[in-house]
């Protein structure tokens, strides 16, 4: 099995093993499931793991990480990459510290190497849940969560800080106040949702866009069956004699950004790791460049009559 490569991070701290292993479920699964494909995929090499307080799959997540050192599949905690996520009812200045603390304890960690924050909106805080009453959301204090975040890195209880779901706008509006910028963009990229302008600006502004939804979270309440019926990456993988899962991967380690995949299936967890050793011709490319283009999570969730986000053109400033 060929080696994940890594990527530096902005701010430091471990490098990013460029692709990771997703622990979100919809609907959700029991914790013992989640936490025996966590130790399948430890088994055939990955290393980057991404969880968030909203998919409760923070302590399945350690356990499992518990059990695999036990077991010598790796000899330290430090041989991982453990992302988790602030959510939005903790998105508020005084609650981020304590929110991350309680990540640490559901995880059995001192430290995540990367936090984020879930999505750029705040809802009331105490109740962690999904979806979000409408008259819950309440404008997000940017600069001073912010700040809590940096604290949070100032202290090592995360080696790197960032977020998810926010657009050119919001992450300008970011670095114009921030001391720490954010090392990280989580979002959705897939061959029909390409984000080639938002991908240039992160790389402009030293963030890596990590992608979620990579093959179209086929499955999940806002998932399309676009990328895995996409005719153009069919004919390609058919013709190079890989599955489409494979050449989307390929796609997005060559757009030059990190990917999460989520499977629970032990085969495959394999042959999603076997993207390394070839590579796309420049015929390949310029066709998956020419699929017509669409979001798949567009966010209407995270959107209210109330505000601050009244329609997803507000959500995503108008980059739908």
């Amino acid at each position: 099995m060929d080696a994940i490569p890594e990527v530096p991070l902005s701010s430091g701290g471990r490098r990013l093993p460029i692709l990771g292993m997703g622990t979100a479920s919809d609907p959700p699964v029991e914790s013992e499931i989640t936490k025996q494909a966590v130790i399948r995929a430890i088994e055939v090499g990955y290393r980057h793991f991404d969880t968030a307080a909203l998919y409760f799959t923070e302590e399945p997540l350690g356990e499992a990480i518990a059990e695999a050192l036990e077991l010598g599949l790796i000899k330290s905690r430090e041989e991982l990459f453990i992302t988790s996520k602030l959510w939005c009812s903790d998105a508020h200045p005084k609650l981020v510290l304590p929110a991350l603390h309680k990540t640490l304890r559901n995880l059995k960690m001192v430290y995540v190497d990367l936090y984020l924050i879930h999505w750029p909106v705040s809802s009331k805080p105490g109740i962690c849940e999904y979806p979000i009453k409408k008259e819950d959301f309440v404008e997000m204090e940017y600069k001073s969560v912010w700040a809590a975040m940096e604290e949070c890195q100032r202290l090592g209880l995360t080696k790197a800080i960032g977020v998810c779901n926010f657009s050119c706008k919001k992450l300008a509006h970011l670095l114009a106040t921030s001391t720490i910028p954010p090392a990280v963009n989580q979002v959705e990229v897939n061959p029909v949702w390409q984000q080639k302008k938002l991908i240039e600006f992160c790389k402009a502004n030293g963030i890596l866009v990590v992608a979620y939804a990579a093959l179209g979270a086929v499955g999940t309440y806002y998932g399309t069956n676009r990328v895995m019926e996409s005719e153009v990456l069919k004919e390609i993988a058919n013709a190079r004699g890989k599955t489409v899962a494979q050449v989307c991967l390929r796609w997005a380690y060559e757009q030059g950004i990190g990917v999460l995949v989520k499977s629970f299936n032990k085969e495959r967890m394999k042959q999603n790791l076997e993207i390394f050793n070839w590579s796309l011709s420049n015929e390949e490319s310029k066709k998956i460049g020419e699929i017509p283009q669409s979001r798949a999570c567009l966010g209407k969730d995270y959107t209210s009559a109330n505000g601050p986000f009244k329609t997803i053109e507000e959500l995503w400033d108008g980059e739908l």
